[in-house]
């Protein structure tokens, strides 16, 4: 009987901890579909340029979307028609974290290259790509 016990326990545990990542995998998946979307919504001329982190360290990940966050409220809709998607994507953009992120790193937002809007969602697209992996 003890065995049995011990055996549901353990299915059951194990059980839990699969469904938790196909969750996970599917949030970042749903942010990345987010940030291609608004790269077809967004205006990238006479607009203020952004500082765009590329490649980060995996320590350094939640200073870089901590950035891509700061640099998501700098964005503009390319025309009043796109408002409808681009005002809920940026939103749902804004309130995205990062589990198990690491520590914050030394370097600033500002210490990174700044880069055309565009540029600068294609790199927040390949952080999220990095993280889904």
């Amino acid at each position: 009987m003890e065995r049995m016990i011990i055996f549901c326990m353990l299915f059951f545990c194990s059980s839990m901890a699969l469904s938790t990542a196909p969750h996970k995998i599917a949030k970042y998946k749903q942010l990345f579909k987010a940030i291609k979307l608004l790269e077809t919504t967004v205006k990238n001329k006479d607009v203020e340029l952004l500082h765009t982190p590329e490649n980060p360290v995996d320590g350094c990940l939640f200073t870089a979307v901590t950035c891509f966050q700061k640099g998501i409220l700098k964005l503009q809709p390319e025309n009043s028609q796109v408002n409808s998607t681009f005002i809920p994507t940026v939103n749902l953009l804004k309130k995205f974290t990062i589990s198990n992120a690491g520590k914050h790193c030394e370097s600033s937002c500002e210490s990174y290259e700044k880069k055309t809007p565009k540029e600068f969602l294609q790199s927040f697209a390949k952080l999220i790509k990095q993280v889904i992996r």
